[in-house]
């Protein structure tokens, strides 16, 4: 039986690497279509540009699937440069993406393409399902821009004439694991300095996913033919900040967390060159679509995942 080659496009960050090791671990053969090849390691990685054919289109002939990650981070101010940068690499990438899938003799029968759960409405009411369409912005968490740009990004996606290709947004909530992109390590840290108190009000909800489960999610996906358009990639059990942040405490074993008021919050983020939207708004978003196939989320509770996470710490089993 041919081995599955799944392509990970823009696959040389923390989620890209953390799915590449899983894959292999299925032994599945990740390739990683990468601007800088070469310089990470683990599996095949082959040039691109994010914007234009090359070589790396032939990756798709006959692949298993495409899973596309790129896009630039959105840990940064949101200046004039960086928000063209964060519009345009995660446009671009999906628009030339269809672009080459559509070109495919044999094309990848499912593209799973990533999006992000910011897109619902920031709420301390219900949890947001697939079923939600209520995507209007919240002034006084400043999230305009966000939803700008994920409203192009799924409709970039959607509007792809791959009718041979099975296509599924993931709208992928924080995903909690060691990496240089993920949260964790940071409030681990603020933690241990008994800075690790509430953040604003603390009631804001906060959606997140264990990094095995965000890669059991997406093996989950490719093998289910049944499963196609928004998916929310998030662990059944949101949580406000402040009993997040009451967690991280317990497990570093520090009693002292000095909260931080937004006028704080504001003033930290000016300084570490990033925006308070991506702590003060409420995300409240739960897996209605994997819930509803089946899905067994190996880590459903915040509690298990970060005693998994500390358990671990330099790496979190692979096997699903």
């Amino acid at each position: 039986m041919k081995t599955p080659r799944i392509v990970l496009a823009g696959g040389s960050g923390f989620l890209g690497q953390t799915l590449a090791k899983h894959c292999l671990s299925l032994g599945w053969e990740p390739v990683v279509l990468t601007r800088s090849p070469g310089q990470h390691g683990i599996v095949r990685e082959v040039a691109w540009d994010a914007d234009s054919p090359g070589e790396w289109i032939q990756e798709l002939e006959s692949a298993a699937a495409v899973v596309n990650l790129t896009g630039r981070t959105v840990n940064c101010r949101y200046t004039a440069a960086n928000r063209k940068q964060m519009m345009d690499s995660r446009v671009n990438s999906t628009h030339i993406l269809g672009r080459a899938i559509a070109q495919c003799s044999q094309p990848p029968p499912v593209w799973l393409n990533c999006s992000s759960a910011t897109i619902y409405r920031h709420t301390f009411g219900p949890a947001w399902n697939e079923t939600g369409t209520d995507f209007a912005a919240t002034p006084e968490v400043n999230d305009a821009f966000s939803l700008e740009v994920i409203h192009a990004w799924e409709r970039e996606l959607d509007t792809a004439m791959t009718p041979q290709t099975r296509k599924v947004a993931l709208r992928t909530t924080i995903v909690l694991g060691h990496g240089d992109n993920s949260v964790f390590p940071v409030l681990c840290r603020l933690a241990r300095l008994g800075l690790g108190g509430r953040m604003g009000s603390g009631k804001q909800f906060v959606s997140w996913l264990h990094q095995l489960d965000f890669c059991r999610a997406v093996e989950w996906l490719i093998n289910h033919e049944n499963i196609s358009g928004p998916v929310n990639l998030a662990a059944p059990n949101p949580l406000p900040n402040g009993e997040m942040m009451r967690l991280f405490r317990e497990l570093v074993g520090q009693p002292i967390g000095l909260p931080a008021t937004e006028w704080m919050l504001e003033i930290g983020a000016f300084f570490l060159r990033t925006e308070t939207e991506l702590i003060l708004k409420s995300r409240r978003v739960v897996p209605g679509k994997l819930l509803a196939d089946g899905f067994e989320f190996r880590f459903p509770t915040m509690r298990d995942a970060l005693q998994n996470l500390f358990l671990n710490p330099t790496s979190t089993p692979a096997k699903s």
